[in-house]
C-alpha cells in the first residue's frame, strides 16, 4: 500500500504557504514589516533549533563557514521575508500570494545567469515570457485607477522573489560543497538573521504585543511556527520521501490557496485579469519545470 503521508503533507505544506500571506496583511496593521519579520525569524527559529539539537547534528566546526552562511541568511530569509511581508502589506493578500507564484520564475533565471548548469530551451525560454507577462498584468502599470503603494507592493514582492531565487544559486554555488545537513543550514540562516534583526528593528513594546494579541499568536504561529519552522521540516522531509523535484512542485498550491483565503474568508475585490495572471504563473512554473526532450 502506497504510503500517503507523503502526499498529505505535501498538501498541508501548500496550506501553511498559502496561508502566510493574510497572516501577513492582518499583522501589517498593526506591526512594521521589519517587526514582523523579526518575529516570524524567532518564532520559526525555536522549532527548528530544538529538531537540530535533538538531531545533534549542529557542530561547533560550522563557525568557519559564517561569512557565505551570513550571505543566505540575507537572501533567503531577511531580504526575502521582508519583501514579502512590506509587499503584502500594500497588495490584497491575494494578489500578494499569486505573485509569491514566481518565485521559481527568478530562481531559473538565477541558475542560467549565474550557474551555466540550466538550459534555456524553447519550453523554459515560453515559460519565462509567460511568468514575465503574468507579473505586468497584476502590476497594471497603465491602469490610472491604481494608486502607486499598488506598484510598490508589487516590486516589493518581486524583491522577495528576486531575493530568494538569487539564494538557491548561491547555496547550490558556494553552500553544497560544505555537505552542510539541510536542517542544519536552515538552523543557521534563521539563526543569524534573527541576530542581524535584533539590532536593526525597534523591537515592539510587551504593551504593543499585549494589545493586538489575536495578530501577535497569527504571526507566532501562522508565521512563525507554522509558515518558517514547521514548513522548512515538512519540506525537507517531502524532499527525502518524494525527490527534489516533486517536492519543489508545491509551489503550485500557494497563490491557488492566497487566492481562495483571500476572496472567500476576507472578501477581497480581485478582477478577471487577476485570475488571468494566476493562471499565467501556473502555466509559467509548469513550463519552467518541464522537460524538454528538443531544446
Amino acid at each position: 500500500m502506497i504510503n500517503q503521508l507523503p502526499y498529505l503533507l505535501f498538501a498541508f505544506l501548500g496550506i501553511i504557504w498559502g496561508s502566510n500571506f493574510i497572516y501577513m496583511k492582518l499583522a501589517s496593521e498593526y506591526f512594521d514589516a521589519m517587526q514582523i519579520v523579526f518575529i516570524r525569524v524567532l518564532s520559526g527559529f525555536i522549532p527548528i533549533v530544538l529538531y537540530a539539537l535533538y538531531q545533534k547534528i549542529l557542530r561547533y566546526s560550522h563557525i568557519k563557514h559564517i561569512i557565505p552562511l551570513t550571505i543566505v541568511s540575507i537572501l533567503a530569509t531577511s531580504l526575502y521575508y521582508y519583501g514579502f511581508t512590506r509587499g503584502t502589506s500594500l497588495l490584497p493578500s491575494a494578489i500578494a500570494g499569486i505573485l509569491s507564484g514566481s518565485i521559481p520564475l527568478f530562481s531559473f533565471c538565477a541558475a542560467f545567469l549565474f550557474l551555466k548548469t540550466e538550459q534555456l530551451n524553447r519550453t523554459k525560454f515560453v515559460g519565462i515570457i509567460i511568468g514575465f507577462i503574468a507579473i505586468i498584468v497584476i502590476a497594471k502599470p497603465f491602469d490610472i485607477n491604481f494608486h502607486t503603494d499598488y506598484i510598490i507592493g508589487v516590486l516589493f514582492m518581486i524583491l522577495g522573489s528576486c531575493s530568494v531565487g538569487l539564494s538557491f544559486v548561491y547555496v547550490k554555488k558556494y553552500i553544497i560543497p560544505f555537505n552542510l545537513p539541510p536542517l542544519a543550514l536552515v538552523s543557521y540562516q534563521l539563526g543569524i538573521s534573527l541576530c542581524c534583526l535584533t539590532f536593526l528593528i525597534d523591537i515592539p513594546s510587551l504593551e504593543i504585543m499585549s494589545i493586538n494579541i489575536h495578530t501577535l499568536v497569527g504571526i507566532v504561529l501562522g508565521l512563525g511556527v507554522f509558515g518558517t519552522g514547521i514548513a522548512y521540516i515538512i519540506y525537507y522531509y517531502l524532499i527525502k520521501e518524494l525527490g527534489a523535484v516533486k517536492a519543489a512542485s508545491a509551489t503550485y498550491l500557494p497563490p491557488m490557496v492566497a487566492l481562495f483565503i483571500g476572496v472567500i474568508f476576507v472578501g477581497e475585490t480581485i478582477i478577471l485579469w487577476d485570475y488571468m495572471a494566476c493562471l499565467l504563473i501556473l502555466i509559467s512554473i509548469f513550463l519552467i519545470n518541464k522537460i524538454d526532450k528538443n531544446p
